[in-house]
């Protein structure tokens, strides 16, 4: 360090900022909010100052300066891995034990008035209407699933049935369904080309195929994991082969897998009563949310945590104008806010007139200048006013002020 020739102290040509916070905060306020600035990084901010200033742990302080800016929490994206460890499917001990189910919806009406297609975890794939009431889907059920396979274990418990939904805009959740509607509506949309005609016509033939077809994930087809052979069809008539047994082969691959995946992903907790924001993505109908467009916000919130319902899973205090969202979100879609005294806003006590009007009362005087006319010079003053910032400041004649 020395002393340049204006009294300045100085590291390598660099100015030593003195260990004042309202200078710290003036300077990084400039070369992070400014016109000229607009948000950049951590890194970034610390590259454009560190030619010209210099404190102890600065760079540390640029760090958490940005870290703890609401803009950025509210609009930056993620460059981080995915938060959450992989949370495998449970591998069922018997055939029939758990079950899953999704719609697939919107599609065209068919002949037989039906608009959407009810899909369970063994590929059953049922025409319904999106209007059928619960009784109806719930005797829908029975006549078609319970009839041929029993209720399975997870939908029933000793004190009826216990449902386990999915989380918001994470289709990862129930991944075995969501790949199936995928694969279902391709199947579906090859047939109208090939075959023209309504799309239920054809659904008995895609499920018969899918069932049939090589999953590499079980490394047989479904109905060979269900009845312990092969299905004979025309192109393939071929003697049965012996029964596989696929359990302990399906527990060693999903641990294999969860053990890579986890390599990529981060594990990450948070405590009831904690604020998070919430990630909305404008490709995932965020007119829900009450924004749309490509610029929106990539998180709203504040939100608090209630509950934490399962590993990766917590259950969140939402407002009422998203009351209509399934308040469950998995810790991807969520980023941990960090307090900053900046961001609370004081309430002060406004004394309003019988009028509806209210008194406004300087506390500061912040420029003074000399408007030169004609025949007089009018002293002015800036005003700062009680209940106004900086930018609503108001010139005034001094005689007005003293008045």
């Amino acid at each position: 360090m020395e002393i340049d020739s204006k009294g300045t102290l100085r590291l390598h040509s660099r100015l030593c900022v003195p260990n004042q916070e309202d200078l710290k905060q003036s300077i990084l306020f400039e070369a992070h909010h400014g016109s000229f600035a607009i948000h950049p990084g951590n890194n970034k901010m610390y590259q454009d100052l560190k030619p010209f200033y210099w404190w102890k742990r600065m760079k540390r302080y640029i760090v958490e300066y940005v870290s703890k800016c609401l803009t950025c929490q509210l609009m930056k994206a993620e460059h981080q891995v995915p938060l959450g460890l992989l949370q495998p499917i449970t591998i069922p001990e018997r055939k029939w034990e758990r079950i899953t189910m999704d719609f697939v919806i919107k599609l065209p009406l068919s002949s037989k008035k039906k608009d959407a297609i009810w899909l369970t975890k063994f590929t059953n794939f049922l025409p319904v209407r999106t209007d059928y009431s619960m009784e109806k889907y719930a005797r829908l059920y029975i006549d078609e699933i319970v009839r041929l396979h029993e209720v399975p274990e997870k939908l029933h418990e000793t004190l009826g049935t216990m449902l386990n939904f999915s989380t918001v805009f994470h289709p990862q959740t129930d991944g075995q369904s969501e790949r199936v509607i995928q694969i279902l509506e391709d199947m579906l949309r090859s047939c109208i080309i090939k075959f023209e005609g309504s799309w239920e016509k054809y659904l008995p033939l895609v499920e018969f195929a899918y069932k049939n077809s090589y999953q590499s994930s079980i490394q047989m087809a479904p109905y060979e994991a269900l009845y312990g052979r092969k299905c004979r069809i025309p192109v393939c008539w071929t003697e049965l082969n012996e029964n596989k047994l696929l359990g302990l082969d399906l527990i060693k691959e999903t641990k294999e897998k969860k053990s890579y995946a986890n390599l990529k992903r981060k594990d990450i907790q948070y405590n009831v009563g904690e604020k998070v924001f919430l990630k909305v993505s404008p490709w995932k109908k965020v007119l829900r949310f009450g924004k749309k467009g490509k610029l929106s916000l990539r998180f709203i919130g504040l939100y608090e945590f209630l509950e934490r319902v399962g590993p990766v899973t917590y259950r969140l205090a939402l407002p009422p104008e998203l009351e209509k969202i399934h308040n469950v979100f998995h810790v991807s879609m969520l980023q941990r806010y960090r307090f900053d005294s900046s961001h609370m806003i004081t309430l002060e006590v406004i004394d309003i007139q019988l009028n509806l009007t209210y008194e406004e009362e300087p506390i500061k005087i912040l420029a003074r200048e000399v408007k030169e006319l004609r025949i007089k010079r009018v002293p002015l003053v800036k005003v700062l006013w009680r209940h106004h910032n900086t930018e609503e400041a108001t010139w005034e004649t001094e005689e007005t002020m003293r008045q």
